[in-house]
C-alpha cells in the first residue's frame, strides 16, 4: 500500500488543521493506521492510531481533547484524517501517516510496529 499525506499548512495558535492520508494499492480498512510528527531536531513521535477492527483510538496525552483520528465513513475514500483542534506552537512538525497490520495494542505508538509510510506534511503554528 502507497500513502500520501496532505493538508498540512500555516495556522494561527488555537486555529484548526486536517490533515488527510489516502492508501492507494490496498484498502485503508485493512490496516491499522497511525499519525506521527517530527519536529526539527527531535526524533518521530506517535501522535495517534486508529485501529482497524472497531473504533479504538489512541493518543500521545499532549494531544488529547485536541487531535481526532477517523476514517471516511464508508471507507470509499480509502482515506484516514487527523483533525487538529486548538493548535499550539509546540504541535509544529512534519506530520506522516502510517499503517500496518496485526498490530498489538502495546506497540501502536511505536513506529516499527508500521511497515508503511507516507512521506510527511508539514503543520506550522505561529502568530
Amino acid at each position: 500500500v502507497q500513502l500520501q499525506a496532505s493538508g498540512g499548512g500555516l495556522v494561527q495558535p488555537g486555529g484548526s488543521l486536517r490533515v488527510s492520508c489516502v492508501a492507494s494499492g490496498g484498502a485503508s480498512s485493512r490496516f491499522d493506521m497511525g499519525w506521527f510528527r517530527q519536529a526539527p531536531g527531535k526524533e518521530r513521535e506517535f501522535v495517534a492510531a486508529l485501529r482497524r477492527t472497531g473504533s479504538t483510538t489512541l493518543y500521545t496525552d499532549s494531544v488529547k481533547g485536541r487531535f481526532t483520528i477517523s476514517r471516511d465513513r464508508d471507507n470509499a475514500k480509502n482515506t484516514v484524517y487527523l483533525q487538529m483542534n486548538s493548535l499550539k506552537p509546540e504541535d509544529t512538525a512534519v506530520y506522516y501517516c502510517a499503517a500496518g497490520q496485526g498490530i498489538i495494542l502495546s506497540a501502536y505508538r511505536q513506529a516499527s510496529s508500521y511497515a508503511y509510510w507516507g512521506q510527511g506534511t508539514q503543520v506550522t503554528v505561529s502568530s
